[in-house]
């Protein structure tokens, strides 16, 4: 027994010392491994190589964690790239406000990201609330008065405007009270030349309607231009000029200087363009024909003079009533209850979008009263209106060639016209064919 148990420790002492050095080879695989990983977590300082070169280099957060270097925190700090806050930038409404310790680190292309999201949600936090609230869309549509008045001082504040909120209709009327200023001398003058002169004096006011909803982002187009020049002009004398400007390009300018419009002359609801009143050289400047044969018209026609000759209209420092009211075929205006000149409307020009009514120069207003206006205006209230459904749409372009293709010219404005071209003519079965297209031409 003791024999046989010798034997067999003789037979595993080489196992055993084959497994120890099997060990020991498993061991030092693992530290060379332990040190090759550890190698690849070095900082970047470490290296010689760029890492354009194609070394790969990892985060230094795992050595950090072991090695407390004050010298490369600092570093790291100075240099390390800029991670997203855990913290949330605070959201304002209105400027946008950033804490400026967060901002520090941020770049500008980052920063600008950053305000534009910050407006982007805000934009869309009011958005959301005009659209749970159904009812705020047609609390904002102005109302439809038919008759406005305000004082001066009130037209002052407001910028020389008073708003007509459905604009005019056939039959409105602007009634202004005013006094125009006494002449002040003008070193510039825009209506004259100084002709060798170092100032003229001058004395003029401008009334306009204008259209305040018809454009955005620039100046709103004159419907109608009334520039009374009681002196300044460059004729010498008080004249009275009306006009038309959209986009700043005046069209041609109606003068009245005190002689009537010719009866062959085209007039304005019957009545003529421009009134004769008295001025100091009639009797050099009116024509010998009415002269010489006035006497005789009379008398063989039956043509009667006007009994009455008026001075003009406006005088300094005098109190007058102007009265603007809008006719069939144009506007009229009357001071002190006479009339004074007619104006056809323009093309382009409805009397919708006549929104404003202003007044500039050298005059001081007292009262502006407005009647007789639009209660309704379809246009601006297109919520009301407008039908979305695929009944009204037009339909798709075909393919081949069209047999005939119509433009319709609409204002931006018009939508409830718009509308009603569509649920009426252009549901004709003409118009519905594949070989006839029509299309809305939108003036924006």
């Amino acid at each position: 027994m003791e024999k046989h148990s010798k034997s067999w420790l003789k037979m595993k002492k080489p196992r055993l010392d084959f497994c120890s050095i099997r060990g020991m080879r498993i061991l030092a695989v693992l530290c060379c491994l332990y040190f090759v990983l550890f190698s690849f977590e070095l900082p970047k300082s470490s290296f010689t190589e760029d890492n354009a070169e194609g070394v790969f280099v990892r985060d230094k957060t795992w050595l950090q964690s072991h090695y407390k270097n004050p010298l490369h925190e600092e570093n790291e700090i100075n240099n390390a790239p800029v991670r997203p806050s855990k913290d949330s930038f605070p959201i304002m409404g209105g400027p946008v406000s950033i804490e400026t310790d967060q901002t520090k680190e941020l770049s500008q292309i980052e920063r600008s990201a950053l305000e534009a999201w910050t407006l982007g949600l805000n934009a869309w936090e009011e958005l959301g609330a005009i659209v749970e609230d159904g009812t705020a869309t047609v609390d904002r549509i102005e109302s439809c008065p038919g008759a406005i008045s305000m004082k001066g001082s009130e037209i002052l504040k407001s910028g020389k405007v008073m708003r007509l909120p459905c604009g005019l209709r056939v039959g409105s009327s602007i009634t202004l009270v005013g006094r125009p200023r006494k002449a002040h001398e003008e070193k510039d003058p825009k209506i004259s030349a100084l002709n060798g002169a170092n100032s003229l004096l001058v004395s003029q006011f401008m009334i306009e309607l204008q259209g305040l909803n018809v454009v955005d982002g620039e100046d709103p187009p004159r419907i109608l231009h009334f520039n009374p020049r009681l002196k300044g002009d460059w004729s010498g004398r008080p004249v009275i000029e009306l006009n038309t400007c959209y986009r700043m390009q005046w069209a041609s300018a109606q003068r009245c200087d005190g002689w009537r419009s010719k009866e062959e002359d085209e007039t304005v609801d019957g009545l003529p363009k421009c009134e004769k009143w008295i001025i100091d050289d009639d009797e050099e400047e009116e024509p010998k024909e009415t002269k010489s044969t006035s006497w005789l018209n009379r008398l063989i026609w039956g043509k009667k003079k006007s009994g009455v000759d008026w001075p003009y209209s406006f005088v300094e420092n005098k109190l007058f009533v102007l009265t603007l009211s809008a006719g069939v075929e144009g506007y009229h205006i009357s001071v002190d209850g006479r009339h004074v000149t007619s104006f056809p409307y323009r093309t382009g020009f409805v009397l919708e979008d006549a929104t404003g009514f202003s007044v500039n120069g050298d005059i001081d207003i007292h009262t502006v009263v407005a009647a007789s206006l639009p209660t309704s205006h379809s246009s601006f209230s297109p919520q009301k209106l407008l039908d979305m459904s695929d009944n009204w749409k037009a339909p798709p372009l075909p393919e081949g060639p069209v047999d005939l293709f119509i433009g319709i010219l609409s204002a931006g404005n018009h939508f409830a016209e718009r509308m009603a071209v569509r649920k009426t003519w252009m549901q004709s079965k003409n118009l519905r064919s594949s070989n006839i297209v029509a299309r809305f031409v939108v003036a924006l």
